[in-house]
């Protein structure tokens, strides 16, 4: 059965210093999946991994049974300490350029475009371009943000949905470190 594609066309955004914003995307492509919708998953600096491939995370694994979910991971260098390096302002302007190119792909219902807003936090991408990028979004295709503890008063403007994802207790703060298949 064909999907509704008329009601497509939102600005999503999952943002905050709480842990849940690129679950609360995965959630919605899940969602979407199981109702025949095409979703496309775009990484910007997840795990500042070397070799991304290595360390496919687990809900990317169960997604990527879905015949209509798709995913690109960019970033490299490891994770941003203080100042970007070039290679990875380079990498995440591609992930910015693939996402575009996603937007127009009329196979892709809804993109997500996971931790472009850490992108512009770091200094990687400006604000600017996700403002150029929420501009140039087709109409009837879906986007969703994810990323940052800080705010971006302008990009919120331009989305349809802002969710804050706000921490009250983590248990990293008693040193319980990341655990895989629950936190990663």
């Amino acid at each position: 059965m064909n999907p509704d594609k008329s009601k497509l066309g939102l600005v999503q955004v999952f943002w905050g210093n709480g842990k849940g914003k690129t679950t609360s995307s995965l959630g919605t492509a899940l969602r979407a999946c199981g109702n025949n919708y095409h979703v496309h998953l775009v990484q910007f600096i997840k795990n500042g991994a070397d070799s991304l491939e290595e360390q496919i995370p687990g809900e990317i694994k169960a997604l990527k049974k879905f015949p209509n979910f798709t995913y690109k991971r960019f970033g490299i260098d490891g994770w941003v300490i203080e100042k970007p390096t070039e290679n990875q302002i380079k990498s995440c302007k591609e992930a910015l350029n693939h996402v575009k190119e996603s937007l127009n792909d009329e196979d892709r219902d809804i993109i997500i475009a996971d931790e472009i807003l850490y992108a512009v936090q770091l200094g990687l991408l400006t604000e600017g371009d996700v403002i150029e990028l929420i501009d140039s979004k087709p109409s009837k295709k879906e986007l969703i943000l994810t990323g940052s503890h800080e705010p971006f008063p302008k990009i919120f403007e331009k989305a349809h949905l802002v969710t804050e994802v706000k921490k009250i207790k983590h248990p990293y703060d008693s040193g319980i470190l990341a655990r895989k298949g629950i936190e990663y």
